[in-house]
């Protein structure tokens, strides 16, 4: 009796635990190598799957799903083995990625916080980009104030991790960065990480 309960139980262990084959290669062409190899990257280095996911270049609204579907794959699994086995990221390359996107990156999500007048749902809001954000108060009458990090502050930054030591060294060179002129340092800092993401 003690067997036949056991089998039972057994036969009812739900199948997406098992995968089909067609199925799983149908998954793999929804989300090319490239996109996988990004998404990876990003996971390690932020360990967020819907902003890995979006980082890697998925629409925002299906961030979330693409990022939990592709963490399921035996490929992103061992891919994220490998790199969680190679050396850590450097701190300074995240940091230049962190402050390139405060510096450069639109804002547009932050904005449309502010203009939606209560019109948006907690999906909606968990779907904004809000890095940009240091502060978020409700206000009196209705409404939200919403708090931006500095820009230049974030600029000035950069200047001193690309080896800018001196104030009219780093004065002059973001003067030729926001003008659009070139601008060469002695030192150039590494790619930011990782490579496949947004721009920042």
């Amino acid at each position: 009796m003690a067997f036949r309960r056991s089998l039972s139980c057994i036969c009812c262990l739900p199948l997406f635990r098992f995968p089909f084959p067609e199925r799983r290669s149908s998954v793999l062409q929804s989300y090319p190598h490239e996109l996988r190899a990004a998404f990876c990257r990003w996971y390690l280095a932020l360990a967020d799957p819907a902003e890995a996911a979006r980082r890697a270049g998925c629409p925002p609204d299906t961030a979330a799903a693409d990022g939990l579907a592709m963490l399921r794959l035996p490929a992103c699994r061992s891919a994220l083995r490998r790199l969680a086995e190679q050396s850590a990221v450097p701190l300074r390359q995240l940091v230049i990625a962190g402050l390139s996107r405060l510096a450069f990156a639109p804002a547009n999500d932050a904005a449309k916080l502010v203009f939606s007048d209560d019109a948006l749902s907690a999906d909606d809001i968990a779907q904004l980009d809000l890095f940009h954000v240091c502060e978020l108060k409700r206000v009196r009458g209705g409404g939200v104030e919403v708090r931006l990090f500095d820009r230049q502050k974030a600029m000035e930054k950069l200047l001193e991790c690309a080896g800018y030591s001196d104030e009219k060294g780093a004065a002059n060179a973001l003067l030729r960065a926001l003008s659009g002129g070139e601008t060469s340092a002695p030192d150039d800092p590494a790619q930011p990480f990782p490579e496949g993401g947004d721009d920042v």
